[in-house]
């Protein structure tokens, strides 16, 4: 008898050895959640299930933005801050992926070279595979084997293009917003909806001869808050300025981000985020599976396929077929 390539793991064993905070187990557990075989699957419900009680007591940070706004430099100063303050951090980033291969630039090790070479970091970059809101589909799962694992800081990195800054809000405690000073007019940039998630707007670059342009764009962002909605009542989401590349303004960054914490534990409104974002990965989850019935029964993706065409030619109406479709997967 031969064996399976790559068996399935001892999950008891495994959940000892990242309880421990063994990284090369932290390493293998979200490999196993990212894979695609069904044995591997189970395996890995079983491991975030048994870990759970581990878990949920990390700092929790999205942090988007546009390319070249400086999201990996940042990371990487601001893990380093807390690093040396005695925290351990865990970094999820998500890079963009091939629309047709599904690859992954997977850089985010030699953009974050102080933390990818620190014992009091994880650095896990993971493609995002066309995944809606930009985001890995198993990074909640990973967030969570980072926490049993023993960080206490995960920060979410997102690719910071399309709607990606939806999906990061709702998987983090604090969502952050990297802009640019001097990029024109400051207020074009901003996009109301991710304004709208953000709990603090911080501007990069706020180093040599940008400082006064960084303190410009601050003020007028500021001004833009204040005739937008606040994503809580409890909290008005400040706008600092920083440099990531001279450490510049990290101690106010990260005080914010604690600030924000104690208003939301302060006004239940912490618990209440958290138990409503548990609810939205379980609908996340279900809409997952359902899709991954439809593309692995073959019987089902061949109905499937002549009713695209029947939709297409005006037989049946969307409605319809949505409802023939919903019949088959019971």
């Amino acid at each position: 008898m031969t064996l399976p390539k790559n068996p399935s793991p001892d999950v008891g064993k495994l959940a000892k050895e990242l309880r421990s905070g063994h990284r090369a187990a932290l390493a293998r557990a979200i490999t196993l959640i990212e894979s695609r075989r069904a044995d591997h699957q189970a395996a890995a419900r079983d491991l975030v299930q048994a870990l759970l009680p581990d878990t949920g007591k990390a700092v929790r940070v999205g942090i988007t933005g546009s390319p070249g706004v400086g999201k990996s430099t940042t990371i990487d100063a601001l893990g380093m801050f807390l690093i040396d303050r005695g925290h351990k951090v865990a970094v999820l980033a998500v890079d963009p992926s091939s629309a047709r291969t599904g690859g992954s630039i997977l850089g985010d090790k030699t953009r974050m070279a102080r933390l990818a070479n620190s014992d009091a970091a994880f650095v896990r970059p993971s493609p995002s595979s066309g995944t809606l809101g930009g985001v890995a589909a198993k990074t909640r799962e990973a967030m969570l084997l980072c926490e049993a694992a023993g960080f206490d800081v995960v920060l979410v990195e997102t690719v910071g293009i399309g709607q990606s800054e939806t999906a990061v809000s709702d998987m983090t405690d604090s969502f952050l917003a990297l802009m640019l000073p001097g990029a024109g007019d400051e207020l074009q940039g901003i996009k109301k909806g991710l304004v709208e998630l953000a709990d603090m707007i911080a501007i990069n670059k706020a180093d040599g001869d940008n400082v006064k342009r960084a303190n410009l764009a601050a003020a007028e962002y500021r001004s833009a808050l204040h005739i937008l909605s606040p994503r809580s009542e409890h909290w008005h989401p400040p706008v600092v300025t920083y440099s990531a590349l001279t450490g510049t303004g990290m101690d106010t960054l990260w005080q914010k981000i604690l600030d924000h914490r104690t208003a939301m534990n302060a006004s239940g409104e912490f618990a209440a985020r958290r138990r409503e974002q548990q609810v939205k990965w379980m609908w996340s989850m279900l809409e997952q599976w359902m899709m991954a019935r439809l593309r692995s029964d073959a019987a089902i993706r061949a109905k499937v396929s002549k009713t695209e065409i029947d939709v297409a030619d005006g037989r049946i109406t969307p409605a319809v077929a949505a409802e023939q479709i919903a019949e088959w997967l019971r």
